[in-house]
């Protein structure tokens, strides 16, 4: 079992390199797995948590790609742009303002890393156009990104295994989720403030 682990985790880091994609990694992973007699069929379908986290992820990024292709993403960009332009706002609630509605649209993703790809460079250009400090709203907007994991049991990898575990359901998934990403953005922007300052990121 330790082998097939570490060859699929193998292929896993290294497969790019050599033309194999990490989706064929992990069949190839399993395949192992299931040759070897280390699991079974039976115990793979009755994994009923793997699949459900497989569902929403396959609904959701695809949900997620669509708006990134169908231009809603940059169409509210430019619209929250605009908005902030025409209140002639000081930098520090436009970044203020661009931080939360950062980390609020996570709600339309369900992969950071599509989060990321799709908004972090108009959210960037926004906050340097109101003045942010160009280092302190990149790191702010990183910082953001992994905030927003928790925010729903679709938001991350780890929130959709632990939704998929069965011990907390939905309404209190996006309850406690909404409310951690307001605690974390309150300790961030309160204790973090003074931290950065510090730092002379501003």
């Amino acid at each position: 079992m330790l082998g097939a682990m570490a060859f699929t985790v193998s292929l896993w880091v290294f497969g790019e390199a050599i033309g194999i994609a990490s989706v064929v990694s992990a069949m190839i992973g399993l395949s192992t797995l299931l040759l070897l007699g280390v699991v079974n069929w039976d115990d793979c379908l009755s994994d009923k948590s793997a699949w459900d986290s497989l569902t929403w992820f396959a609904v959701l990024i695809g949900m997620a790609g669509q708006l990134t292709n169908l231009g809603v993403v940059a169409w509210m960009s430019d619209c929250v742009a605009k908005l902030l332009q025409s209140l002639s706002l000081t930098w520090p609630a436009s970044f203020i303002i661009l931080q939360a509605c950062y980390l609020l649209i996570h709600y339309l993703f369900a992969s950071q890393t599509g989060h990321a790809g799709a908004l972090y460079p108009p959210f960037l250009a926004m906050q340097i156009a109101a003045g942010v400090p160009g280092v302190l709203a990149a790191l702010c907007l990183a910082f953001n990104n992994n905030l927003s994991g928790a925010l729903a049991h679709y938001s991350g990898g780890p929130a959709a295994l632990y939704y998929g575990a069965g011990y907390v359901d939905l309404r209190d998934m996006f309850r406690v989720g909404f409310v951690m990403a307001l605690v974390q953005a309150i300790i961030w922007g309160g204790v973090g403030s003074f931290w950065w300052k510090f730092l002379g990121l501003y």
